[in-house]
């Protein structure tokens, strides 16, 4: 993950969600493996909770999609995308076509333990 401090204090510190979909993900050799496809947003705090991110889509088709807790992705700015440790990744929960959402608690849980993040929800 990058540490510099350019990393941790971008000049403008606030994005419009239609800005973050489609930027690019990184992995930690800086390799470009995949794109945020869709946020999550918990509706009454308006807080980004998760980021989706997809892999291996030809022409938006195909490929696989990870929920991922937004904490767990760090923003580069020298190469204007978020990096993740795709070894983790590899093996993380994904998100099987339209059929699971973050309504369902259980497998939100899952992915929340997984990457062992702190949760957002009581």
């Amino acid at each position: 993950m990058s540490t510099s401090s350019q990393a941790a204090n971008p000049p403008h510190p606030t994005i419009s969600a239609h800005r973050v979909e489609g930027t690019p993900v990184y992995n930690t050799r800086g390799e470009r493996i995949g794109r945020i496809d869709d946020l999550m947003i918990e509706k009454v705090s308006g807080s980004v909770t998760s980021a989706i991110l997809s892999f291996g889509q030809v022409f938006g088709l195909g490929g696989d999609r990870y929920p991922l807790p937004w904490s767990m992705l760090t923003y580069d700015v020298g190469r204007k995308g978020y990096v993740v440790d795709e070894e983790r990744l590899k093996s993380a929960p994904t998100l099987p076509g339209q059929g699971r959402a973050e309504s369902d608690l259980p497998w939100r849980e899952d992915v929340y333990r997984y990457w062992a993040a702190p949760t957002y929800w009581v």
